[in-house]
């Protein structure tokens, strides 16, 4: 964002698709109608999902979930949608918002569409940090955990990768190299825990949101917030990177500051999906190409990704619970299932191609 001394004033022509320019003193901001409509279409079916999620099995009819959401209903309703449901839902589309983003920011950053956290290790690591903080010391670190997990993979993967730009095959195969060491490690300490322990732990592994709980809400939403907000300036740097260091370097955009800042972002993203539902797959890889579909944008793609993310994960949760399964299906097979099936749509469609 380029810093202005003129009063806001906005230009463009947006009903015709044309970027709007908003700017004002200290601020520089192009708005795109359609990815801006596709974010808030994305994010209005996340919340339908999440309604959906509320009233499923008919035991609280719509107008109770009404009225226990504005605190006019009974207290049976509302003791089911407050605190059963509403925290899964709610934690649901944050989780899947902050999955979208990270792997919207990955991805920009690899210059790769496989840049995404769950490929190249970065989940594992947080993972691995998150279960070291579960079996072993106080759950209330399990985010510091995961954070500091997730850093540490990044870290290693760009040592092997031996790239200062971040970026190419070689990190997306340092990536994989890590993630399945990673797994191993995870693997390993779950055979040498207690066996209640091994036991919940092995559920958090899959991806779950089966024990949201109010009180995790709030923090990672907030945590959403601040990383989006950190990230937003960054975008339009990270986008002129395309054009390569020296030309981005000559309207002022350091490269290595950027990327550094920008792989941080990312990783405290992931750290925040993590800690909250596990290591939750390939909506971070599925949300950003999805919402660059349907927007027909260039670049980063940020808000509409993150949008895609909170839908899928939204959509997939509610899939899980709805399915007649003889137990609760964690959301973390229903993301696989998904994921699955949109490798084999890409492969098909580049045989076609």
């Amino acid at each position: 964002m380029s810093v202005l001394e003129k009063p806001v004033a906005v230009r463009g022509r947006g009903l015709s698709g044309s970027p709007v320019a908003v700017r004002g003193r200290g601020l520089s901001l192009r708005i795109r109608p359609r990815p801006l409509a596709v974010t808030l279409l994305l994010t209005l079916l996340a919340a339908g999902s999440g309604a959906l999620a509320l009233t499923r099995d008919g035991l609280v009819p719509p107008a109770e979930v009404l009225g226990a959401l504005f605190g006019a209903g009974s207290e049976q309703a509302a003791f089911v949608v407050l605190e059963l449901r509403l925290p899964r839902v709610a934690l649901g589309i944050v989780v899947g918002a902050a999955l979208g983003a990270a792997g919207a920011l990955f991805q920009q950053l690899s210059r790769n569409p496989l840049g995404s956290p769950d490929i190249v290790g970065f989940n594992s690591g947080a993972a691995t940090g998150a279960l070291l903080v579960l079996l072993h010391g106080d759950p209330a670190y399990v985010a510091a955990g995961a954070a500091g997990g997730g850093l540490a993979a990044a870290v290693i993967v760009q040592l092997l990768a031996r790239r200062g730009s971040f970026r190419g095959n070689r990190l997306i195969l340092a990536g994989i190299a890590v993630g399945s060491l990673l797994a191993s490690v995870n693997a390993y300490l779950l055979t040498r825990a207690a066996l209640d322990h091994a036991q919940s732990a092995q559920l958090w592994l899959i991806g779950s949101l089966g024990s949201a709980e109010r009180h995790q809400v709030l923090p990672a939403l907030l945590g959403l917030g601040a990383l989006l907000l950190a990230a937003l300036p960054l975008v339009r740097r990270l986008d002129l990177l395309e054009m390569g260091d020296e030309a981005a370097g000559g309207l002022g955009v350091d490269a290595g500051r950027t990327r550094v800042l920008v792989l941080l972002i990312a990783v405290g993203l992931s750290a925040v999906a993590v800690s909250a539902a596990g290591p939750i797959v390939f909506v971070a890889l599925c949300a950003p190409q999805l919402a660059r579909r349907l927007s027909r944008g260039t670049g980063t793609g940020l808000l509409p990704a993150a949008a895609m993310g909170a839908l899928l994960l939204s959509a997939s949760d509610l899939v899980a619970i709805s399915l007649p399964t003889a137990g609760p299906l964690p959301v973390g097979v229903v993301t696989g299932a998904l994921g699955g099936v949109y490798l084999a749509w890409l492969l098909g469609r580049g045989r076609r191609r």
